[in-house]
C-alpha cells in the first residue's frame, strides 16, 4: 500500500505575520531574498513553483461536503492528545447519523489505528480516490500506519515529503465515497451528504504539520482548534505556545481542554492529584488569557486499556467519572461550534 504515496516537494507555508522578514514561499523571493540567508528550507522555496497552490481549488471542492474541520492540539507529547481525538470521534459517532472523519496528521508516529481498533486494515483505491478505513458505518479514518509494510515500520521522512502526504489525505481521499449511506439530499442541497466532523490528530508542537494544514484549509476553511494540556506549568508553558501559533495562523481556539486531571480509583471512586497544578493549571491559564475552559478529564487506567484495545471508554466504562467528564466537554465542544 506504500506504493500510493506519492508526496509532492512542498515548501514550508508560513502563517499570515508570522515572520516579517521572510518572502513566503509563494512570493518571486522565495529563497532569493537576503532574509533567506540561513533559511533551512532555503533551496526548497527557490526550487519550488510559485504562486498560488493549483491543487487549493481540489481541495476546497473535494471538502465542501465537511461541516465542520476540527484540529486537535498540543504543545507538549505526551498529554493525551491522539487518545483524546480518537475519544472524540467514538463519542461523536455514537449517533449512527453524524457521520466523522479522523485524519492522522502525526506522520511519524501514527497511533491512530491502534486506538481505533482498525491497525490491519488497509486503504484501498476506487475511481473516486482512496477510501479511508470504516470503523463503523459512519467513522472513517486516514493515517499512513495502513500504509506502512510491518507494523514497527519507521517513517524516516523530511517535512516536504510528509506535507505531500498530508495533502494528499485531503485532495485524493474520498470521504463521502459511500454513496449507499449517504442523504441523496441533505438540508442545505450541497453535496447530497457528507461529514459533520472532520477531525484533525496533530502531533506536538508547531511545525510543518500543523504550517501545511493551515495552508491546505486556508479556503476551505477550518472552525477552529481543541488544545490538550496536563495541569503542570511544563505543559502549560508549551500550550500558551500554541495559542500563540492558533493567534499567528488566525486559527479560532474552541477551547482548552485539561488532561489527566487527578487520578479516580476505580474501585473506590476516590480522587487523588498526581500532576500539581503549581499556578493554577489551565483553568486559571484561560481565565488569564480569555480563552475558553472546555474541562478536565481524571486520570482512570481504563482509558489507555480502551485505547490499546480500540474501544470507546465512554461505551465501555459509562460508570467512569472520566467518562461523564468526556461527554460534558463533547457537549461543550458542539455548543462552541454553534455560537462561532
Amino acid at each position: 500500500m506504500n506504493q500510493l504515496v506519492d508526496a509532492q516537494t512542498i515548501p514550508e507555508s508560513r502563517p499570515e505575520n508570522a515572520n516579517e522578514h521572510c518572502p513566503g514561499p509563494e512570493s518571486e523571493m522565495a529563497g532569493k531574498s537576503e532574509n533567506c540567508e540561513g533559511c533551512p528550507n532555503k533551496q526548497i522555496c527557490e526550487s519550488a513553483p510559485k504562486g498560488p497552490d493549483p491543487d487549493i481549488p481540489v481541495l476546497v471542492e473535494r471538502l465542501k461536503g465537511v461541516k465542520h474541520k476540527i484540529l486537535v492540539l498540543s504543545g507538549k507529547g505526551g498529554v493525551g492528545k491522539s487518545t483524546f481525538s480518537s475519544q472524540l470521534t467514538f463519542i461523536l459517532g455514537s449517533d449512527e447519523n453524524t457521520r466523522v472523519g479522523l485524519i492522522d496528521v502525526d506522520i511519524c508516529g501514527p497511533s491512530i489505528p491502534k486506538m481505533m481498533g482498525c491497525e490491519d486494515d488497509q486503504i484501498h483505491e476506487s475511481s473516486t480516490g482512496w477510501e479511508p478505513v470504516y470503523v463503523k458505518e459512519n467513522i472513517a479514518v486516514m493515517s499512513v500506519g495502513f500504509m506502512l509494510p510491518t507494523k514497527g515500520e519507521a517513517v524516516i521522512w523530511r517535512g516536504p515529503r510528509k506535507n505531500g502526504l498530508i495533502k494528499q489525505f485531503l485532495r485524493d481521499v474520498d470521504w463521502t465515497e459511500d454513496d449507499e449511506y449517504l442523504q441523496e439530499d441533505n438540508d442545505e442541497g450541497e453535496g447530497g451528504g457528507g461529514l459533520e466532523y472532520l477531525l484533525f490528530d496533530t502531533p506536538p508542537g508547531t511545525s510543518d504539520e500543523h504550517l501545511s494544514v493551515v495552508q491546505f484549509l486556508k479556503d476551505s476553511g477550518i472552525d477552529g482548534a481543541i488544545l490538550l494540556t496536563t495541569p503542570q506549568e511544563i505543559s502549560l508553558q508549551d500550550v500558551r505556545k500554541e495559542l500563540d501559533f492558533c493567534r499567528k495562523a488566525g486559527i479560532k481556539v474552541i477551547g482548552v481542554v485539561e488532561n489527566m486531571s487527578g487520578f479516580v480509583c476505580p474501585s473506590c471512586k476516590k480522587e487523588n492529584t498526581i500532576f500539581a497544578p503549581t499556578t493554577g493549571g489551565a483553568k486559571a491559564m484561560c481565565l488569564d488569557l480569555g480563552y475558553p475552559y472546555l474541562g478536565s478529564i481524571p486520570l482512570d487506567p481504563r482509558i489507555g486499556k480502551s485505547c490499546d484495545s480500540g474501544l470507546s471508554f465512554v461505551e465501555t466504562y459509562p460508570e467512569s467519572p472520566a467518562a461523564n467528564a468526556y461527554l460534558e466537554i463533547v457537549e461543550s465542544i458542539k455548543s462552541r461550534l454553534n455560537d462561532m
